[in-house]
């Protein structure tokens, strides 16, 4: 198809991260046109569709995989069948941006390493298409904070549900794999580099089993660090402080930014104390969905390259193994590296 022309997708379930979220941002969206959605359960998909304004409802997974004119798919299942129906979507010659984690384990993310040239998978961390991520990143390389050493996250909710796929430990809930990854990420994009070695300290659920408390240190090397605590049983917060030798950087609203809404960052030498210390640096409004929707489909019509392929779903997928590894022998856990 000619280049400038909308991709056309169809969304793998009716996850609520995909009805809240990703399908209110193709509304939004140039590049990309959402025309089908699927579900296991017919009159739901129907409902959904009908609801959000989706042309064409699918009764399975297959029978949407199956449909000629769609080009790229969003995978926003359960966490256990994200390799599984990626894989099986680009079997059926389907582009995927994934929901993250992308998989339960580094091996498993591995086998997306094999998948035809040509054929574009994506983990979607919508974080790195926000506006006041690339500002914070744009001000960490430009050396505004000095020397980086330490970025420190605290990222919480509160969801005791057991029929909730995030209480479900079998299929991949727990902390870690649902917010301990951004911290990871959001790490990894700020210093441009993968971290060494890891160190946990993880709380579990008596009853279902999952992480819902975890600490951990990410080791970058060169006196640089990542440090975070992420909870599912704890108030609701979310912020991000990159602390430079000169100056730190605060992200307010680091995760969840709201879409259509202005953010703000915090810089501050120090020089006051008190939280209104620092100047404000407002960021445009933005859907960092639609930003992730939008960059996906430009490299769909290859008009650029894409931003983020297999090999980094791995890397990060191998930095949350180091973590399970440490919670079981109380120790620092080298990263492999690709």
């Amino acid at each position: 198809m000619p280049k400038g022309n909308r991709v056309r997708w169809g969304v793998l379930s009716t996850a609520k991260i995909g009805v809240d979220h990703v399908i209110p941002a193709f509304r939004k969206s140039t590049r990309a046109k959402l025309v089908a959605i699927a579900s296991r359960d017919t009159a739901k998909a129907r409902v959904i569709a009908d609801e959000l304004g989706i042309a064409t409802s699918y009764g399975s997974y297959e029978a949407m995989l199956a449909d000629p004119s769609i080009e790229a798919v969003y995978n926003p299942l359960p966490n256990h069948l994200h390799v599984p129906l990626t894989l099986q979507a680009v079997a059926a010659g389907k582009h995927v941006l994934c929901e993250k984690p992308v998989a339960l384990d580094a091996a498993e993310a591995e086998k997306l390493l094999a998948i035809p040239k040509g054929m574009l998978v994506m983990e979607a961390f919508m974080v790195r298409f926000h506006p006041q991520w690339l500002k914070a990143r744009e001000l960490v390389t430009s050396g505004a904070l000095g020397e980086v050493k330490a970025i420190q996250s605290a990222f919480s909710y509160f969801l005791r549900d057991p029929s909730n796929v995030r209480n479900i430990a079998s299929i991949g809930g727990g902390g870690i794999y649902d917010i301990g990854c951004y911290p990871t990420v959001a790490g990894r994009f700020l210093f441009g580099d993968e971290p060494k070695r890891v160190v946990s300290l993880i709380e579990r659920d008596p009853d279902m089993g999952i992480d819902r408390l975890a600490s951990a240190i990410l080791d970058f090397g060169g006196g640089r660090r990542v440090d975070f605590t992420i909870g599912t049983q704890m108030v609701p917060y979310q912020r991000v402080q990159v602390l430079g030798t000169s100056k730190r950087l605060e992200i307010l609203i680091p995760f969840n930014a709201i879409a259509g809404e202005a953010m703000q960052l915090r810089l501050d030498d120090g020089a006051r104390r008190g939280e209104g210390a620092g100047e404000l640096i407002a960021v445009e409004a933005s859907d960092q969905y639609t930003n992730e929707l939008d960059a996906f489909s430009q490299a769909v019509r290859g008009e650029i390259a894409l931003p983020y392929g297999p090999e980094d779903a791995v890397r990060n997928m191998r930095i949350l193994d180091a973590l399970f590894r440490s919670e079981q022998t109380g120790a620092w856990e080298d990263v492999k590296p690709l």
